[in-house]
């Protein structure tokens, strides 16, 4: 198994076509690239991956694919759907599915749209002949406002009449280690307990995660609302599932998700509400550097005025965030772009009368406890918003007092329902933002919507959002090989673990008569005890495997290499148990001791056999 990167003389008068590419984290999307080449596979390189760079050998001439330059802070975005996964693969799998309660639940009751969607992840399992299992959760509060979840036993009750099919509950720890088989007739779905109920899930236990996807091969997340969390039951249930996919909920929230970030329809307008503007602030950055316009309201709105040199109650100022409000009003000016903020406020009285006043946002406030944004702000963002054809509405515009007192959210909904209609593209995050529009419209389908800010906001931060990071990933582009390879219907040789493709550029100056591929996994926090083997990021899994099997030709070869011996074992057992039967051990490897039978050797092998180490290997064969 290489470990580092793989070295050679230059190549420069090669005549066949040599093409490598980098995933820059583990891409499972093999399993369906079936008419993406022409030419099946004759030999398959297989390499243990450690952490090794891309073409960082300096003077090498080697040419990056030019579908692979993805940034490597939103690749983690593209992931493997249960849409395009091969419906064949389902029959007879036990599934797990992880459920959103809070779509079937809500307190406004069931979201339609996205309900319809969930339900159809399970019943697409249901009809592709899988063993569904849900998971799910659900707090005190929304159990006590729900009489369908007093119980497990009612919550089946009500799966089963929102499926139509036969939900079986299951008491106790999650597992299919506890459930009697001879339980699961034909035609049912389980339901595990609540996972609230044990520990194991907000710690995202090993043991817990394990025990949960006991007895299933395959895991579909379908709570996007959820992928800010590390969690058991999304996060650590996909160590121990051969393929981890997500629902058609989760799909469709994680495209419109990453539609936040696109500019392509501008004028684009933010109106950013709510408090606490310094741990806000990575987001509201990137939101300057996107929009072509940005509305502040609520608390937030007193910082940029503050920043501005306006007069503001000192109560109101947060003394450790002036620096980020400087910074982001100086990016907007760099940018000439502007910078919004209400002119005047509904205030409650303090005294007793508890009577709502109009105030100048720059005027005294002693006595007044800001409500929302006021008439001639309203007037205010109804001349702005028809300027711009795409409007991002995330926080409330209120400040902090009860809902009753939020007069402002409801008239800046009526605009934005009025911008819609003249085919502006309006995303709402944020129950106050969701909440506002739906008092004006039965229709929630025009809009974007995202109930839980959190996720939004941890995206807009740029962090990594756990439960989309740990689905399986797909490579974002569709290949056109006939631009790639010369002649496509030539024999495929793809090293899997090419580091820097100068190993591939060596074989090829042998072999004109066949197209080279190179595959190179990187990952962008490697394990900083990745010596450990247990702590090794497995390249070689289940469905990988499985693909091999399907695109090997008849005779084609797979080539397994390491310097680790029980590394190479694990991969041997790998392709052994899940070749399908078609692959076999090709001859006598001599105990895992067989010499190189390329004649070319990498920069890692090379090292390896310079200080007196053994290489590994094994050759199977497709039969």
């Amino acid at each position: 198994m290489e470990g580092e990167e793989e070295g050679g003389p230059g190549a420069s008068m090669l005549k066949c076509r040599v093409q490598c590419s980098q995933l820059w984290q583990c891409s499972s999307s093999v399993h369906n690239q079936k008419e993406a080449c022409s030419s099946a596979f004759s030999v398959i390189k297989v390499l243990d991956v450690k952490d090794r760079s891309f073409g960082s050998s300096g003077n090498n001439e080697l040419q990056k694919d030019s579908y692979s330059c993805t940034d490597q802070s939103t690749s983690y975005l593209h992931v493997q759907s249960l849409r395009n996964f091969p419906t064949e693969k389902l029959c007879g799998e036990v599934v797990v599915v992880r459920l959103d309660s809070a779509l079937l639940l809500g307190h406004l009751g069931p979201c339609t749209f996205s309900l319809e969607r969930a339900l159809l992840t399970i019943k697409y399992l249901y009809k592709a002949r899988a063993k569904v299992v849900i998971v799910t959760s659900w707090d005190t509060v929304l159990q006590s406002d729900n009489l369908e979840i007093q119980s497990i036993d009612s919550f089946a009750e009500y799966l089963s009449s929102l499926l139509q099919v036969e939900v079986i509950p299951v008491d106790g720890a999650p597992g299919l280690t506890l459930f009697k088989q001879e339980e699961w007739v034909q035609n049912s779905i389980v339901l595990f307990e609540n996972l609230l109920n044990f520990r194991g899930e907000v710690a995202n236990c090993n043991d817990f995660s394990q025990k949960l996807a006991s007895g299933a091969a395959i895991f579909v997340n379908d709570s996007f609302s959820l992928s800010h969390k590390i969690l058991a039951s999304t996060v650590g249930i996909t160590r121990f599932c051969y393929a981890s996919l997500a629902g058609f909920h989760f799909e469709e929230e994680l495209t419109r998700l990453i539609k936040i970030k696109d500019t392509a329809r501008h004028p684009y307008i933010a109106i950013i509400g709510g408090s606490n503007f310094l741990r806000k602030a990575p987001a509201l950055r990137m939101l300057t550097s996107l929009c072509d316009g940005l509305f502040f309201v609520g608390k937030l709105s007193f910082q940029i005025m503050n920043g501005l040199g306006m007069l503001v109650p000192s109560q109101f100022i947060e003394r450790n965030a002036v620096m980020e409000v400087l910074q982001i009003i100086q990016v907007a000016r760099d940018r000439n772009i502007p910078i919004y903020y209400p002119t005047d406020l509904w205030c409650l009285n303090n005294d007793e009368s508890g009577t709502l006043g109009v105030i100048n946002s720059t005027g005294q406030l002693d006595g007044w406890t800001p409500a929302d944004i006021g008439p001639s702000t309203l007037e205010k963002a109804s001349s702005i918003i028809p300027l711009y054809k795409k409007i991002l509405w995330i926080g409330p515009t209120n400040y902090d007092l009860a809902e009753e007192f939020s007069v402002g959210a409801t008239q800046l909904g009526q605009i934005l329902e009025k911008a819609s209609f003249d085919s502006c593209e309006v995303i709402l995050v944020g129950s106050a933002a969701c909440n506002a529009l739906k008092r004006k419209t039965d229709s929630s389908s025009q809009y974007i919507e995202f109930q839980n800010a959190t996720v939004v906001w941890e995206f807009l931060k740029g962090r990594i959002l756990p439960g989309i990071a740990a689905l399986d990933k797909r490579y974002p582009y569709q290949i056109r090989w006939s631009t790639v390879f010369c002649d496509p219907t030539l024999p495929l040789v793809v090293d899997i673990g090419s580091g820097n493709g100068l190993f591939l550029f060596q074989m090829a100056k042998g072999c004109e008569s066949s197209n080279f591929l190179g595959l190179e996994m990187n990952e962008k926090c490697p394990n900083p005890d990745f010596n450990k083997e247990q702590n090794r990021w497995r390249m070689v899994r289940r469905m990988l495997v499985e693909a091999v099997a399907d695109l090997l030709q008849a005779n084609g070869q797979v080539y397994l290499q390491s310097d680790v011996e029980s590394v190479l074992l694990g991969m041997k057992e790998q392709f052994l148990a899940y070749g399908k039967g078609q692959l076999v051990v090709d001859g006598d490897d001599g105990g895992h001791r067989m010499e190189n039978p390329f004649g070319v050797v990498s920069d890692w092998e090379r090292h390896i056999l310079a200080r007196g180490a053994p290489m590994y290997r094994t050759m199977l064969r497709k039969v």
